[in-house]
């Protein structure tokens, strides 16, 4: 009698450690949704601004008046546009965590697919999950975060189109769409990936090459791969390239002004190189005060030095060769390079240029442990998901404190009018629990929640895909130097007044009894409304 085959799963211990990685992203995710308010300082202004692209048509708002779509291509639009849509699913907060979570995810999902596409083994993927938070997130810097999956995807993309003989047009096309969406979110890993694609493609065997001579023998594998990335590049020529030879305003000593020509010694602002070596590990975990959010880099670090002798002690190298071995230790050289070789500034076009890159060679960097044998990846896997429930413990009780903190913003949009034209006066814009200045745009906070406009406004900037519809409210130049408000000449344009850190009667005098009264008060803060 014929046995009759019967295929079987995949081994149980297989599906266990998928379990466990996916145990792992969820509680890499997890701080982002324990909280009513997330730690990041830039927030209030993107989330202002996607409610504005959402209900630009809203009469009800201050929106129609104030506001009109920038009909161009801008860095931000991926972003704006993303949380848009799915705001017309979900509430406005819910689509932004749910983006951030997607973001958080996809770092290490997208790191995976690399290693994948060079033969390595995934579990190093998981590592990169602590350091999807850090100073980057702190800052609020959503756009970029966003496009780092996005890079590392081309990245795996264009390596699949070089090595997968059969299926190359498809991965291109994966490879096209993926770099054209870098561009949309930000500039700034489109520029790492102009150095990280031709390093892949200088130590990137293709399987032809055993059996090919000539150069024009040679390219002809790799073209499917050069294709894939013609329509990014031709995208930021017409475009970033074009935008970047106009002339900008100069104003010297100016915030948010450029200081002289785009690359003159005026217009960077350098940090020293020994200021950059003290930042490199500072940088990639700095959001709590108490420090507790290294705890969860100090994992990663303990399990990458040991994946680091066991792979020198037992590895395993078989499967690359004495070139393509260098492809990972490549690239974190490359992002090293951006980081201690680019201006800190360059005003007027780019701020908080090279910090960015310490969170992108840091992930490469846990990438390019050398292989261990077969038998020690479990383990390690194992011990890598155990740094994402470190970071879910520390992250998660950080967040619930800082949003218990934030909450003086929710008892003050219940006292904002509707439709109010809010300035925010932020002499303190510090928290007891974070050290980014997580305060500084709460008068967004509060227009948003009543459909207004505020002092300062992303949509001030040329990378926003809005702008004001006629002339910008009046404002002091920086919102970093609420002492420089006037209120003879700026406080008659606005209703509301949101002042932190200082009492409002220092500010306001003797109109806070004739025509301003303080109508709420939480935490550090006032808020201040026309009679």
């Amino acid at each position: 009698m014929r046995r009759r085959h019967v295929q079987s799963g995949p081994p149980v211990s297989a599906r266990t450690d998928r379990l466990v990685y996916i145990a792992a992203l969820v509680l890499g995710a997890l701080p982002l949704w324990v909280s009513s308010h997330l730690p990041m300082v830039d927030l209030p202004q993107h989330l202002h601004l996607i409610s504005v692209l959402h209900r630009l048509d809203d009469p009800t708002t201050l929106y129609p008046q104030l506001f009109a779509a920038r009909h161009e291509l801008t860095p931000y639009l991926g972003y704006y546009y993303a949380v848009s849509l799915l705001n017309w699913l979900l509430p406005l907060d819910l689509a932004n965590r749910l983006f951030l979570s997607a973001y958080v995810v996809g770092l290490p999902l997208s790191l995976a697919f690399l290693l994948r596409g060079l033969g390595r083994p995934l579990w190093p993927s998981l590592l990169a999950l602590p350091l999807a938070y850090g100073d980057n997130f702190g800052w609020g810097f959503i756009n970029y975060l966003a496009a780092l999956p996005l890079a590392l995807l081309c990245c795996g993309f264009f390596v699949h189109a070089l090595t997968r003989a059969g299926q190359r047009p498809l991965w291109a096309s994966g490879l096209a769409a993926s770099l054209v969406a870098v561009l949309l979110f930000h500039v700034q890993a489109f520029a790492f990936l102009g150095l990280a694609l031709p390093w892949l493609l200088l130590t990137t065997p293709v399987p032809e090459d055993a059996s090919t001579r000539g150069f024009q023998a040679r390219l002809r594998p790799r073209l499917p791969a050069l294709l894939g990335v013609t329509p990014g590049v031709v995208l930021f020529l017409s475009w970033v390239v074009l935008r970047l030879g106009q002339p900008s305003e100069v104003e010297t000593g100016a915030p948010w002004k450029a200081w002289g020509p785009m690359l003159s010694p005026r217009n960077l602002a350098w940090k020293s190189f020994a200021q950059n070596r003290a930042e490199l590990l500072e940088v990639l975990a700095n959001l709590l005060r108490d420090g507790s959010d290294r705890l969860p880099l100090y994992a990663v670090g303990a399990v990458a030095a040991c994946a680091l002798v066991l792979g020198v002690v037992r590895g395993d190298s078989s499967g690359e060769g004495p070139v393509a071995r260098w492809r990972l230790p490549g690239l974190v050289l490359i992002a090293l390079g951006f980081y201690f070789l680019l201006p800190f500034d360059i005003r007027g076009y780019i701020y908080y240029l090279n910090t960015r890159y310490a969170q992108l060679a840091a992930v490469l960097a846990v990438a390019s442990l050398p292989m261990t044998q077969p038998a020690l990846r479990r383990p390690l896997l194992w011990a890598s998901a155990v740094c994402s429930l470190v970071l879910a413990l520390v992250l998660g009780q950080g967040f619930r404190a800082f949003s218990r903190e934030a909450a003086e913003w929710d008892v003050l949009a219940e006292a904002t009018a509707p439709r109010p034209r809010v300035m925010g006066l932020i002499f303190d814009s510090g928290s007891r629990v974070v050290r980014h200045p997580v305060f500084l745009h709460g008068a967004a906070e509060l227009a948003r929640a009543r459909g207004g406009g505020t002092n300062f406004s992303f949509a001030l900037t040329p990378h926003s895909p809005l702008r004001y519809r006629g002339t910008p409210p009046p404002t002091f130049p920086s919102e970093w130097r609420p002492q420089d408000f006037d209120y003879a000449t700026q406080g008659p344009a606005y209703d509301h007044f949101l002042v932190r850190g200082v009492h409002p009667s220092r500010i306001f005098g003797e109109r806070l009894r004739q025509e301003l009264a303080v109508a709420a008060e939480s935490g550090n803060s006032w808020l201040v409304r026309r009679r």
